[in-house]
């Protein structure tokens, strides 16, 4: 195998599609330092693991000794990308993009070489355009191509209306593309129009034509929808070690090898040696133990701070006299959650409901280790927890 060839097997492993794979082989076949670029609009603060997704492909192509230019988008975040939206984006202000763009910085250097990135800003080509500059740029994409977008394409239908500056916001996130001269852009699955808009206009100016290198979106802790804050099923960056090395560990056996092909910086033969070994018996608790350390301590600055979360969470199962082995079950929601009470008998951990509220009552059920005290207390849809009912019923159910 030559060293191309298995740098290509290395960049592919968990991405979901290359455009085209055939050129991205010639470039690395050349030897050439490629410029590898991935944009974020600042739109929240606070990075949490879906994020890094890209940011981790980022960080293999700089230690595969390629040039890493990460595009903070100053200028296209006060339009606000319209990918996925079924209505206009509210636009932020200037001082919420800039104070955004302070946080992303303070972040991206916990998995990105400080000395081996560039961090770029749009505003630098975008805000110095002219009228004239953007009707030239405009002038070399059709709203046809805009309509075959498929939120556009469905708001279109549905009479509900697009702003002609959401139709900008491609434009100008692919004119980046040419001013920074990219050979690779890295970007999420829904991403995928705007980055081809990228190459397009590449094409139009001159250019040799970016790789486009698309993402999958890391589902959350639920295991069923993208990870997101507002859906609760997030694991920040920021949080403390014990609290996302507990959030690790309460994700599903069959998830655990999702976030490892996404957030693992281990080989990929590695990865399918600890997947056999599963097979073979090993149990996935104590390779779930190592994704997490490992997460840990990118985060957390270093070894020490994966090994001492892992002896804090088998510590605090091992005091409450809680299992670290524990079946899951999945229990399907109302659409926000489901009540506490009802959950515990469909779980099998109580014969009713009435029994479940009165051991609510008597502060003999827990959640997460917790004494749960509201007998009215419903449990979220997107959270698993464990629950305790007694000193020996165990469940870890996940509501859908």
């Amino acid at each position: 195998m030559t060293q191309a060839t298995e740098t290509l097997r290395l960049i592919k492993h968990g991405t979901d599609e290359i455009l085209l794979e055939a050129d991205l082989a010639e470039r690395l076949r050349t030897g050439k330092r490629l410029r590898v670029k991935a944009g974020f609009d600042p739109t929240a603060p606070d990075l949490h693991l879906g994020h890094t997704v890209l940011i981790n492909k980022l960080r293999q192509f700089q230690d595969l000794g390629h040039e890493v230019l990460f595009l903070i988008g100053d200028f296209t975040g006060m339009i606000g990308d319209p990918t996925g939206k079924n209505m206009a984006r509210p636009p932020l202000t200037r001082q919420e993009v800039l104070e955004n763009a302070r946080t992303y910085k303070s972040q991206i250097f916990k998995i990105l070489n400080r000395k081996k990135t560039r961090i770029v800003f749009n505003s630098k080509w975008l805000g110095k355009m002219k009228a004239s500059d953007l009707v030239t740029l405009a002038a070399k994409y059709t709203v046809a191509r805009m309509l075959e977008r498929d939120d556009f394409s469905k708001r279109y239908k549905g009479g509900q209306p697009i702003a002609i500056h959401e139709f900008l916001y491609p434009l100008l996130q692919g004119y980046d593309s040419v001013s920074m001269k990219a050979d690779v852009e890295l970007g999420g699955t829904d991403q995928k129009f705007n980055l081809l808009v990228g190459r397009e206009l590449q094409k139009a100016y001159h250019q040799p034509p970016q790789v486009i290198i698309t993402l999958p979106l890391l589902e959350g802790t639920d295991g069923v929808n993208k990870m997101s804050k507002s859906l609760g099923n997030y694991i920040g960056i920021n949080e403390s070690p014990d609290e996302m090395f507990g959030k690790l560990m309460s994700i599903s056996d069959t998830l655990m090898w999702r976030y490892f092909d996404l957030l693992s910086f281990e080989h990929p033969d590695k990865i399918a040696l600890m997947k056999r070994s599963v097979d073979e018996g090993a149990n996935p608790r104590d390779i779930k133990f190592e994704l997490a350390k490992e997460i840990v301590s990118r985060f957390h600055g270093g070894p020490k701070a994966g090994r001492d979360a892992m002896h804090n969470f088998i510590a605090r199962f091992q005091q409450r006299e809680t299992p670290t082995d524990i079946s899951e079950i999945e229990l399907a929601g109302n659409g926000k959650g489901l009540a506490l009470p009802r959950l515990l008998k469909e779980a099998g951990l109580t014969a009713s409901t009435s029994e479940a509220l009165r051991l609510i009552k008597q502060g003999g059920v827990r959640i997460d280790g917790e004494k749960a005290n509201d007998p009215a207390q419903e449990i979220r849809s997107g959270q698993a927890h464990v629950f305790q009912v007694g000193k020996r019923k165990f469940m870890r159910v996940r509501v859908s």
